[in-house]
């Protein structure tokens, strides 16, 4: 299996300030060859991009010229880990670019997103990175305010005429499902969120796909509450489906430790007496005990692939729209053992 994400990136412009001891706004100056900066100063920051192998990112620059220098970002929640590497890959990516990044939280609430666009490109904001909340209809953003402000979908796609950028759910949970077969479970559980949206829908789809592919039952998939408060008293719910589940894939790591809880309390050993995975491995995984088999879904990536999307968009507004799906891994851990009643 593999264990992690490969940590090989671009070498940011923040990059060579941090390795020169300078801010970024001076070594953006040595590399646009203003005469404001001394020649001691040129020389560091050059041998710097020399050691690093800085390339200066052109489309960038370019978009510099006629626009606010402002992207939006609308994501469902705040309060959820993963959201916060979401955001830190949207934010590496457009401060390279010279962009500021404006946040705002929907709620997961349609009317209050509705809201938060509108002001948002009310106020020149140059582009739009959206998370669309549940319940989102396809005529949400005008005709109008696609035509003055590009839109990049992330992690939920509502429209097929708009960019998309969001992780591979389905083929995550795929993996989730071929480990736990290959250790010998049989009936496997899905614990899920009562919710309507394509990160559901992909996460669903991989479930039944997998589940047929081996023969199994499809139809052991569980709502779970939204607060994860009141998760782990619903564990001795989910094992009073018939047939047992001797595993439990969670809709993520939020489900994932809350279920742990619940199991915990009813004196089962997770790992051993039960299997349980988790999805995003954002939870600091490593500290739990037992540690949490999770499929990594990389927010940090995913948020500078859509960041770096939305920089080509606003280079050329016309292009076809696409969408592209970043890839996720099964990172093995403790939680998920050999099944055992």
């Amino acid at each position: 299996m593999n264990q992690g994400y490969p940590t090989d990136k671009r070498v940011t412009l923040i990059d060579v300030a941090k390795k020169a001891g300078v801010s970024r706004a001076t070594a953006s100056l040595v590399i646009r060859g203003s005469p404001l900066v001394s020649d001691a100063t040129r020389q560091n920051v050059e041998s710097v991009i020399d050691e690093l192998g800085y390339v200066r990112n052109l489309t960038a620059a370019r978009l510099r010229a006629d626009q606010s220098r402002i992207v939006g970002v609308v994501v469902p929640e705040l309060a959820n880990p993963f959201f916060a590497e979401f955001l830190t890959g949207i934010e590496a990516v457009s401060n390279d670019a010279g962009l500021a990044v404006l946040v705002a939280n929907s709620h997961d609430d349609p009317v209050r997103q509705l809201d938060v666009i509108t002001r948002m490109t009310e106020h020149g904001v140059d582009g739009l990175l959206i998370c669309p909340a549940e319940g989102t209809k396809v005529g949400t953003l005008s005709a109008k305010q696609l035509l003055t402000t590009p839109v990049i979908q992330v992690l939920r796609q509502i429209r097929s005429d708009l960019d998309y950028v969001g992780p591979d759910y389905s083929g995550g949970v795929e993996a989730a499902i071929d480990h736990l077969v290959e250790l010998g479970h049989r009936h496997i559980a899905f614990a899920v969120y009562r919710v309507h949206h394509s990160a559901y829908r992909d996460r669903l789809d991989g479930f039944r796909k997998a589940m047929t592919r081996h023969d199994l039952d499809p139809s052991l998939i569980f709502e779970v509450p939204h607060n994860v408060l009141n998760v782990p008293a619903s564990a001795s719910a989910i094992l009073s489906l018939s047939p047992e589940p001797t595993a439990i894939v969670c809709f993520n790591d939020l489900v994932a430790l809350g279920m742990s809880a619940g199991l915990y309390d009813l004196g089962l050993a997770v790992g051993h007496t039960r299997a349980l995975i988790g999805f995003d491995d954002v939870m600091n995984t490593e500290i739990t005990r037992p540690r949490l088999t999770s499929v990594a879904t990389h927010p940090n990536h995913v948020g500078e692939t859509a960041a770096r999307r939305l920089l080509l968009r606003l280079q050329d507004r016309q292009a076809p729209a696409g969408a592209i799906i970043t890839r996720t891994n099964l990172i093995v851990r403790q939680s998920s053992g050999l099944p055992k009643l």
